[in-house]
């Protein structure tokens, strides 16, 4: 099953109440590469009051890995309305840091959960996104006189020749939709053909 991704950095800025909150989100893969780029965050906007943050991994109906921090906010009031807003709008392999530059005026525990959404909502509406596709990696041997015709089914499929080795047989690396798998190996039953997945892939 495909799901929506983040594929290139985005940010956005709202201001409550004099208090500023710079959005900003990052395709990440791994819980990892987004503690490090919190890092960098940090470094970047060191004077900021509040560095908030929550990540989805994986796919987010059935997320692999999920994660949020308040930094001193209010607990629930940060990163769990950040995380929402991710649930919500069904986007994977994401993290979002909400920077907030305190404005003098109390915005309360409601007023605070409300203007880390308002900010997350903002971000997502300019995030670059695409489909994220299950991918799988084959390896077909075959005879030399079934190649072409493999190679035309692969392309029926979506699918992409990786490699090929001419040995006593053609060997082909090939890598496809997920989704197609069953039905493409179906088609080269009669060719007789050798079939070993190799991996799948997340995208």
């Amino acid at each position: 099953m495909g799901y929506q991704s983040a594929i290139a950095p985005a940010q956005a800025e709202i201001v409550i109440k004099k208090s500023r909150f710079i959005a900003l989100a990052q395709p990440i893969q791994s819980r990892a590469e987004g503690m490090n780029w919190l890092q960098q965050v940090q470094q970047q906007y060191p004077d900021a009051r509040h560095h908030c943050w929550a990540y989805l991994l994986g796919n987010p109906h059935c997320a692999s890995s999920a994660g949020m921090g308040d930094d001193g906010e209010p607990s629930g009031t940060a990163g769990k309305p950040i995380l929402n807003v991710l649930q919500h709008k069904s986007v994977g392999d994401v993290m979002i840091i909400v920077v907030r530059y305190f404005g003098g005026i109390k915005l309360g525990a409601g007023g605070l959960t409300r203007a880390y959404s308002q900010a997350a909502q903002a971000v997502m509406e300019v995030l670059p996104i695409a489909e994220n596709v299950p991918m799988v990696a084959l390896k077909i041997h075959c005879g030399f006189s079934q190649e072409q015709q493999i190679r035309h089914l692969l392309a029926q499929y979506d699918g992409q020749l990786q490699q090929v080795d001419y040995q006593q047989q053609v060997q082909l690396s090939v890598v496809l939709p997920k989704a197609c798998e069953s039905l493409f190996c179906e088609q080269l039953q009669p060719m007789q053909c050798g079939v070993k997945q190799q991996s799948e892939l997340a995208d």
